[in-house]
């Protein structure tokens, strides 16, 4: 193994999160608050750390493939443990616990909180909160490969972090795939921006929202979340910035080329539409005729909710906790299918659920025609057997953990459909849940050792399960 590769990388990284505390520090001058101190000590105490691990020697020779993976996992918790020092220093917690939890929530974009009271954060530290999931949405590592010429060849950290079963390159090398991905997910920041801004909101609040709504981490700067501002106009912009997060950014790229009929024939971006599509449909319908009278409002509050579950963003403009079990059902199921593979979104992935879909057929098939030859086939592409045996080894390993951590939390005694909504909701990266960690409440009232748990979800699940498990049981020798 490659330690002194290993702890310069880390180094770097904790270097980039040093100089991204420049931006809160800027805040909290602006608005003249004392925490702006917090984060000059802790950007200090950062980067003294980043630069005596930058002091070990990068080996020319480049990384082991295990490499990828301790690199990956430390990286990710590094970052969270210094990113939960803001919290801790600003009074904000007093249980290391609680601002850990915080901060994974933060840089995996799972919007899941511990704070009760959000209109009494200052302003520096609400930044902060959001940026930790906008810098974790496109991967931090990602972010790394595209400044540092070392890691430019370097396809195993990208497979590691980055979400989904295949991984297509935009750009012929992978520096400069990271760095093209990064482009797309500043502009799109910054339209979104632009929009709500000019729809009314002000531009901080603009800033947290969009930050939350293209990493799809869901953070917002009030406890009503996107409800506060009762727009239509500024709900529709979410929607739509929300939809294209949970869409693969390959995609987006091949539309900004203007690929539109790329787009359109990708069968899983059709899919991840239809079900949005349908599952607006089937809430709506259950909404009209058993909460609300009027349709439109029924179709209003549907949509936003469908893309947000399924995007793993989490914002909400409606306690759908109240809303009858048929809807709250739809919404659990679309909390583990998630968005699309290569985006900012969690959960399984749709193209996951497609080939799982399809290899059932395929195996009802061979039943039904034993001398028959039938390939599963994404794209006009055939699957390949270790491709779709690595999703069933994948869904397998998710179920697992779903299932464990969700028993272990009833042990707690946390009621049934809280514990499986929370491993859920974390698993997939989203947020809030159903019943006490529901849209209007928080993550607070849980065991410590829970949210440990639930921290320890989320980051399995920002980093697709086999990262961490890799790092846990490889060989050390």
């Amino acid at each position: 193994m490659n330690i002194s590769s290993i702890l310069n990388i880390l180094g770097s990284l904790l270097l980039l999160v040093a100089l991204a505390m420049i931006l809160p520090i800027i805040v909290g001058i602006y608005y003249q608050e004392e925490d702006t101190f917090v984060f000059i000590i802790t950007m200090g105490l950062t980067f003294i750390s980043g630069h005596f691990l930058r002091r070990f020697k990068y080996n020319q020779a480049g990384l082991q493939y295990r490499d990828g993976f301790v690199v990956v996992t430390l990286g990710w918790l590094l970052v969270s443990i210094y990113g939960a020092f803001p919290f801790l220093l600003a009074g904000i917690f007093n249980n290391p616990i609680d601002a850990f939890f915080e901060s994974v929530s933060g840089f995996t974009t799972t919007g899941a909180t511990v704070i009760i009271s959000l209109e009494s954060l200052s302003h520096t530290i609400l930044f902060w909160r959001s940026l930790t999931h906008w810098l974790g949405g496109m991967g931090i590592i990602v972010m790394t490969m595209a400044i540092l010429p070392q890691l430019a060849g370097n396809m195993h950290l990208f497979k590691a972090e980055v979400p989904g079963p295949l991984h297509n390159r935009i750009k012929p090398r992978i520096q400069e795939t990271a760095k093209t991905l990064w482009l797309i997910y500043i502009v799109l920041t910054i339209v979104e921006v632009i929009l709500l801004w000019l729809n009314g909101l002000p531009l901080f609040d603009a800033l947290i929202h969009s930050f939350g709504t293209v990493s799809t981490g869901g953070f917002s700067s009030t406890a009503l979340s996107v409800r506060a501002y009762n727009s239509i106009a500024v709900e529709g912009i979410v929607t739509l910035f929300m939809l294209i997060a949970g869409t693969n950014f390959n995609l987006i790229y091949k539309a900004i080329q203007g690929h539109f009929r790329t787009v359109i024939n990708d069968e899983e971006f059709r899919l991840y539409l239809t079900l949005i599509i349908l599952a607006t449909l089937l809430i709506t319908a259950n909404l009209f005729f058993q909460v609300y009278n009027d349709l439109l409002q029924a179709i209003r509050y549907a949509t936003f909710q469908v893309v947000s579950i399924i995007s793993t963003t989490g914002f909400a403009t409606i306690d759908y906790d109240t809303w009858p079990p048929f809807s709250r059902w739809i919404l659990l199921v679309l909390m583990f299918i998630g968005g699309s593979a290569g985006s900012t979104a969690g959960g399984i992935k749709v193209i996951r659920i497609q080939v799982l879909l399809k290899k059932g057929t395929q195996e009802l098939y061979r039943l039904l025609h034993p001398r028959a030859v039938k390939k599963i086939k994404i794209n006009r592409r055939v699957v390949s057997e270790t491709v779709s045996t690595s999703i069933l080894g994948f869904f397998f390993l998710y179920i697992t953990v779903f299932v464990t951590v969700t028993i272990t939390l009833t042990y707690f005694g946390i009621d049934i459909i809280s514990s499986l909504s929370a491993v859920a909701s974390t698993l997939g990266n989203i947020g809030p849940g159903l019943e006490l960690v529901g849209p209007l409440n928080s993550y607070l009232p849980l065991p410590e050792l829970a949210k440990l748990l639930l921290a320890f979800c989320m980051m399995m699940g920002r980093l697709e399960i086999y990262t961490i498990l890799v790092f846990i049981f490889m060989d050390w020798r």
